[in-house]
């Protein structure tokens, strides 16, 4: 029953992911510090006031380690968020998802972590996937590339930052900082760039917040109730919702080379994943 609930929470997540990238990806006519602080806007409202419900104390206690993971957190959404204005929102998806491969590297030279030679093997075949999707698309210019492939540098930072947190915090306060964060430089950088929305755009851009609110929040009970190893892999069916979303509602177009590229990079990420949840169930026995 658990394993049932936890499979329906995290394809909730991926709509909800979808929803609030499919709205990106309309709303390019805003700048994306616009954008970030929207996005920050609209989920604030969810994370305070969960916390403040519940009684549970806002700063949290490791507060660098909580501003250094806002700080990451961020750069990486911002960039991304750029990114969306230059490339189909498929394959910014799925390009994000390379941050593992960065997370592996420095979880190699700040936590000291071993990476096993096969688990290279299956990162060189999601980095192959990215030189395919770049080389033989013409719909990603080099800046998009270099913008969402920063995004991902930063949010394999944010993977090490929360290993370091463990569980002394409680997750909405992470994510909290995270969005205070995120309201005050989306907010800064927007008052040079600032395009007042109407009605109807300010509805859409507060929906940035709810759907990325509940995308995260049905993510972590997914994992809470399922195992990693049957939870993780539907997450990137996102990738799918996505190009669903371009294709059906944005006019956006992939070619067969974007569908080979999209799945080098995910097959890579799945092995490495599996082999992770091979390595762990051996070590028990």
């Amino acid at each position: 029953m658990n394993l049932k609930k936890a499979i329906l929470f995290m394809v909730l997540s991926t709509i909800a992911f979808t929803g609030m990238n499919g709205l990106l990806k309309f709303l390019t006519n805003y700048s994306a510090y616009q954008l970030v602080f929207f996005r920050a806007f609209g989920s604030l409202f969810f994370t305070f006031g969960f916390l403040l419900s519940r009684g549970i104390p806002i700063l949290g206690k490791n507060r660098k380690l909580l501003i250094t993971r806002g700080v990451f957190g961020s750069t990486s959404m911002l960039l991304f968020f750029m990114a969306v204005h230059y490339m189909p929102i498929g394959s910014a998806v799925a390009l994000r998802y390379i941050a593992p491969i960065f997370a592996a590297v420095f979880a190699i030279l700040i936590l000291k972590e071993n990476v096993r030679p096969i688990q290279w093997l299956f990162f060189v075949l999601s980095f192959l996937g990215v030189l395919v999707l770049k080389g033989f698309d013409d719909s990603i210019p080099p800046i998009g590339l270099i913008l969402v492939l920063l995004a991902s540098v930063f949010s394999g930072l944010v993977y090490i930052v929360i290993r370091k947190i463990g569980p002394s915090e409680h997750p909405v306060v992470i994510v909290n900082y995270f969005m205070c964060i995120a309201f005050i430089v989306g907010g800064v950088l927007s008052i040079f760039n600032w395009k007042t929305p109407t009605l109807i755009d300010l509805l859409l851009l507060l929906s940035l917040g709810i759907f990325g609110y509940f995308g995260q929040l049905f993510m972590t009970k997914a994992f809470q109730m399922g195992e990693t190893n049957v939870i993780a892999p539907i997450k990137y069916v996102e990738v799918v919702f996505a190009i669903i979303v371009g294709v059906g509602f944005l006019g956006e177009t992939y070619t067969i080379w974007s569908f080979v590229g999209m799945a080098m990079i995910i097959s890579g990420l799945l092995l490495n994943l599996w082999f992770k949840q091979w390595l762990t169930k051996r070590k028990k026995t």
